[in-house]
């Protein structure tokens, strides 16, 4: 979404999307690892856990092994970090250079702590803030920003399309896994309100989302022949119904490959569609 957005300004680099592109997944690898050792080690990840059995709870690595594993993704994804911000800024933006490594320092930061250590922000229900944020707001912005060096604040409605809805697939996560999460003291959202209203919480994720790539459109005088990625949401809107519809948690596991499928689909429609490609 973030090189839509560039590619829309008229700016794109294929040395900085490249590089954006490996970041992202380093970051991701490194998230799951680390998500992987500190549910398995606090026990939440147990043999009554829904969804794909992770790493250390079904015993294919040791503890030892998968901490290696964290301190390796953490390290490449701080040197793919560097490499694209010396890409993307060079010598002569050092202010913006110095700002985004702070910025990458977070984001591995933010990825470690989510489950891992004494005090994970993932057990306190601030989960959904940190995905918004790092997902949305600064994953879509910042990339844009490699690019032009600059946004405007209508670029901000995009991102926040973004970023509620991959705090859609996080919720969905954690309704499949309210029963579980309660049981071991992990205190989501969904814990915290209930299932029934994680429900809701859920409808209001999906259709502010909506709502904000709407305003985006109207605001950019995106014409309506162009409009034709928001098709993406229709599978979004099938997936809402499954989510109303459904009252025990364990059958929303399906939903989530489904959600976080339509959002890459949505990002790369709208590429294709804003920059009249077809």
């Amino acid at each position: 979404m973030g090189t839509a957005l560039g590619m829309f300004a008229g700016a794109f680099d294929g040395q900085i999307f490249f590089l954006a592109i490996l970041t992202t997944v380093a970051f991701q690898i490194t998230s799951n690892f680390a998500n992987d050792y500190g549910d398995g080690v606090k026990g939440t990840d147990g043999d009554d856990r829904i969804g794909p059995s992770r790493a250390l709870q079904a015993g294919i690595l040791s503890k030892k092994s998968l901490r290696k594993g964290i301190i390796l993704a953490s390290i490449i994804s701080f040197i793919l970090v560097l490499l694209l911000l010396y890409v993307a800024f060079g010598k002569e933006n050092m202010v913006y250079f110095i700002v985004f490594t702070m910025l990458g320092i977070l984001s591995v930061w933010a990825a470690l702590k989510y489950t891992m250590g004494d005090t994970p922000y993932g057990y306190m229900g601030l989960g959904d803030l940190s995905v918004f944020l790092f997902f949305g707001l600064l994953g879509v912005l910042g990339s844009l920003f490699l690019y032009t060096k600059t946004f405007t604040w209508p670029e901000v409605l995009p991102a926040i399309t973004i970023g509620l809805l991959c705090v859609g697939v996080l919720n969905l996560n954690n309704l499949r896994d309210v029963v579980s999460d309660k049981k071991h003291g992990k205190n989501t959202l969904v814990v915290r309100m209930g299932f029934e209203n994680g429900k809701k919480y859920h409808v209001a994720l999906i259709l502010l989302s909506f709502l904000a790539i709407l305003v985006y459109a109207f605001i950019e005088n995106v014409p309506l022949w162009n409009n034709w990625y928001l098709l993406a949401f229709l599978p979004i809107f099938a997936h809402l119904v499954k989510v109303i519809r459904t009252t025990e948690p364990v059958k929303l596991d399906g939903e989530l490959k489904k959600l976080a499928l339509s959002i890459f689909l949505l990002s790369l429609l709208f590429l294709i569609a804003v920059n009249n490609f077809l």
